[in-house]
């Protein structure tokens, strides 16, 4: 069985047009940070129901510690046991939750500072983009100006070439003027 070891990977498809390079790339970037703040948002709705937990095992740590020194006033060592255990159980809770709390809110506040830093890095992208924009807009118009300076300086170089070679058959009609002269002379 083979497991795909030897084929070749594609490789990612680099657009031709330098804009599209940065369109693509923005528009990664924007799925990205959609993303982020998706996972940002999960974890704040996390936190406010963690931080609504914390509250309800505080209160809950409270009355059992009330209900503990009734049961002691009374001598209630059975309902002291299970007051007790159920302290321990709320206890291990709440400090789970807090536990659970503390690392949402950590984690929130790395995503939502992740969300920044990728807004802020389309809206550098946007700006480059314009800019790469106005500079192939005016590359092209230099190129066409270049283009067409270099038609007109070859159209030049062709007439002078036509002149060259005009001269050339001026000075070889004269020669042969001077060697039928030459010839005529000496008959």
């Amino acid at each position: 069985m083979i497991f795909g070891f030897f084929r070749k990977k594609k490789k990612a498809q680099t657009p031709a047009d330098p804009l599209a390079a940065f369109d693509q790339l923005i528009e990664d970037l924007e799925r990205q940070g959609a993303e982020v703040r998706k996972s940002a948002a999960t974890l704040l709705a996390l936190k406010g129901e963690l931080t609504r937990s914390v509250d309800r095992y505080t209160r809950r740590m409270a009355e059992l510690a009330e209900r503990y020194q009734v049961a002691e006033s009374r001598a209630d060592i059975k309902a002291m046991q299970v007051l007790h255990r159920d302290q321990q159980q709320t206890e291990t809770l709440l400090k789970s939750t807090r536990e659970a709390l503390e690392r949402a809110e950590k984690d929130s506040q790395l995503l939502l500072e992740a969300a920044n830093e990728v807004g802020s890095r389309v809206t550098e992208l946007r700006t480059e983009r314009q800019s790469a924009s106005a500079r192939l807009v005016a590359g092209s118009l230099v190129s066409g100006a270049m283009r067409e300076q270099v038609e007109r300086i070859e159209k030049v170089l062709a007439v002078d070439a036509a002149r060259d070679e005009i001269e050339r058959a001026h000075q070889l009609a004269e020669i042969y003027r001077e060697e039928r002269g030459a010839g005529e002379k000496a008959d």
